[in-house]
């Protein structure tokens, strides 16, 4: 396979010299050959393409527990200062953070498990260990009637038991307050959002599973109660998996084809709680956990890249798409499912998670963890009144891992140099399928994958997946291109990026046709540095109109085949859309959103780009397509900033009785790699 170029100037003189050997002379008396031409030092390693110096953090180099206690723990004990001092009338960038209104329903156990970090990596002997005692006390006494729901009981349950095994529950000067733990007991419990009878979720997506599983353990170590909900939920979880997880990962729904940055990540969780609470299963499921958490593995090791980018699509993405890989490779590097390789290059890309988040997610300027401002966005479940409690998950997450690396001997351990990694990156397939569900060749079967392009250090995502009830229809979950800082989604939102859109002629509220959810027969062929990759629609998803609403409603007057060509620097997308009948249509839009701007119009619906990764963007198909300026225009916000231009094409009335085809290309500056922000 031919080589990069950002990696052949790597690669090159990486080789040692030869070493000469020893010799004898004529007479048989030995004469070592260092006396006589000794062997050459190795030459200094390669310097770092300044792109790739450029696109990584600058602390990736530098070993994670540093990071963590020159960088994270510091912020923390900001926040706890403001807390101890403000208590439940904390205010943060405006925002009441403990307000009913607030929407954040797990804050008192994020501040539990954040501001418990600083206890237990503070020896008593420094003098800000009694007023961290202290004040972890009061805040607990003044948040203990807040609302704390599901992830914030586990959180706290996490917290208490970590408190438990470092003797700060007992004594004369404990951590909580006998009353207070008294109360804690009765209201950290599982049976909040579970059904006691048949322990089934009320109302929640799968990954909760997990959360019930993981309170219901700690309690048992707590001594609140028996082993028997937690080996339970353990096996609903497990059965979960094998009922809708044909391939290993966890469908978001009970088959509905939900797959995201949780389908990835919820092994990892589950792995993560089982070595918190010390907990053995059974040989047939630890098998069954860890081909799974292999599969994810694999998934991961397929995306590495320089700077610590995570999961590009779906959902919840901002920093929690970069911690998801974190979590999976600590669990995984813990249960002995790495290569010893493999293991050094997981710390390494951990590492630059961590860096990432000083470096990028964390504005210093603001004291705060920024995934609302400034061009960025996420979710509405995760909106800026969660600021202090997404503050502190986040370092959680990233302490809890360094710690299990820190128990693997990596407490000091500088990651492997920038040439290593960026070697070993070379060294990936070019392109990956990963099936999630479907795949069985059946005529009522949807299939469900993620393929994954690489040219050369830049990742390429085409999830082929179903949002189900409430996603479907928004366009981080459409069957399009998404690539860190080139190509994104917007959270939430259902303009029509990279694919078309069909809104009917009728009376009443317009019905608007678009293609996903329905995907069947999705195959991928890789030859040389050429990836194609096909699929066929049996219908469309009505995502307005009659009908419609939060989940898929299938309308099966219009099918499609797709066929996508990936090569270097150039994506291509042709459908095929017929209708069955003649269709009245109102209008066809689509739009492609991008953070290149200065955008040139080069007539026929071609367009070129003076800055950023993309270069070119064309179309056949539709009729008008012109750039618009969407950079202060809040739908175009990702969660890694502003989009700053839009071709945005239409197509007006006409009646559709034979197949429309439908072309784009997009060309993209290669090789590239993808930084940790827009350029």
């Amino acid at each position: 396979m031919q080589k990069p170029k950002l990696v052949l100037s790597l690669i090159a003189g990486a080789a040692l010299l030869t070493a000469c050997g020893g010799g004898s002379n004529g007479g048989g008396v030995f004469i070592p050959s260092v006396a006589v031409n000794p062997p050459a030092p190795p030459p200094a390693e390669t310097p770092v393409d300044p792109e790739v110096l450029a696109a990584q953090p600058k602390l990736s180099n530098k070993p994670m527990d540093d990071i963590v206690r020159e960088n994270l723990l510091p912020t923390i004990d900001r926040l706890f200062e403001q807390v101890r001092a403000q208590g439940i009338k904390t205010v943060i960038q405006g925002q009441e953070v403990f307000a009913p209104t607030s929407g954040d329903k797990f804050l008192p156990g994020k501040v539990a498990i954040g501001f418990s970090y600083l206890l237990l990596n503070t020896p008593p002997s420094d003098p800000k260990y009694q007023t961290y005692l202290d004040g972890y006390r009061e805040i607990a006494d003044v948040t203990i009637d807040s609302t704390n729901d599901s992830w914030g009981i586990y959180y706290y349950m996490s917290a208490l038991w970590k408190l438990k095994k470092a003797g700060l529950l007992d004594g004369a000067s404990p951590a909580i307050n006998a009353g207070t733990l008294d109360k804690l007991k009765t209201k950290l419990d599982w049976r909040a959002f579970v059904n006691p009878a048949d322990y089934s979720l009320i109302n929640l997506p799968t990954n909760y599973y997990g959360v019930a599983f993981s309170i219901a353990r700690l309690r048992y170590l707590m001594g609140w109660e028996g082993p028997e909900a937690s080996e339970a939920l353990l096996q609903k979880m497990i059965n979960h998996y094998k009922t809708f997880s044909a391939f290993g990962f966890s469908d978001e729904t009970d088959g509905s084809g939900r797959f995201d940055r949780y389908s990835i990540l919820l092994i990892g969780e589950i792995m993560q709680r089982l070595i918190e609470t010390g907990m053995t299963v059974s040989a047939e499921d630890e098998a069954s956990l860890k081909g799974w958490l292999r599969q994810s593995v694999d998934v991961i090791k397929a995306r590495l890249n320089p700077a610590g980018n995570g999961v590009d699509f779906g959902r919840s993405l901002a920093g929690y798409a970069d911690t998801a890989f974190a979590e999976v490779l600590s669990a995984a590097e813990h249960e002995n499912v790495l290569t010893a390789e493999e293991k050094d290059i997981a710390y390494a890309f951990a590492t630059r998670v961590t860096a990432k988040y000083v470096e990028f997610w964390y504005d210093a300027e603001a004291g705060s963890l920024n995934m609302w401002n400034k061009g960025r966005r996420v979710d509405s479940y995760r909106g800026i009144a969660r600021i202090l409690g997404e503050n502190l998950s986040l370092s959680h997450q990233l302490i809890y891992t360094n710690n299990l690396w820190k128990s693997a001997g990596y407490a000091q351990k500088p990651p492997v140099s920038t040439q290593t990694f960026l070697a070993y990156l070379d060294k990936l397939p070019r392109s990956t399928l990963t099936k999630f569900a479907g795949f069985d060749g059946q005529p009522a079967t949807y299939d469900r994958g993620l393929v994954t392009y690489r040219d050369g250090l830049r990742v390429i995502s085409l999830p082929v997946v179903n949002g189900a009830a409430t996603y479907h229809r928004t366009n981080p979950y459409f069957a399009v291109p998404y690539s860190y800082n080139m190509l994104s989604g917007v959270a939430d939102t259902r303009w029509p990026q990279l694919q078309p859109q069909f809104t009917f002629v009728n009376a009443g509220t317009p019905q608007v046709l678009i293609p996903a959810s329905y995907q069947k027969n999705l195959k991928m062929l890789e030859a040389g540095k050429v990836l194609t990759v096909n699929y066929e629609q049996d219908a469309m998803d009505r995502v307005a109109g009659t009908s419609s609403g939060g989940s898929p409603f299938k309308d099966a007057r219009i099918t499609s085949s797709t066929a996508y060509t990936f090569e270097p620097g150039r994506i291509t997308r042709l459908d095929t859309y017929t209708p069955v009948g003649t269709l009245d249509i109102g209008k066809v839009e689509m739009e492609f959103g991008s953070y290149s701007d200065g955008v040139t119009a080069l007539g026929g619906n071609k367009f070129s780009y003076a800055n950023g990764d993309v270069q070119g963007f064309e179309v056949e198909g539709l009729q008008d397509c012109a750039p618009v300026d969407v950079s202060a225009d809040r739908d175009y916000n990702t969660p890694t900033g502003a989009l700053k231009t839009s071709i945005r094409c239409s197509t007006p009335a006409f009646s559709f009785a034979a197949p429309l085809t439908i072309k784009w290309v997009l060309k993209y500056r290669s090789p590239s790699v993808a930084s940790i922000a827009p350029r």
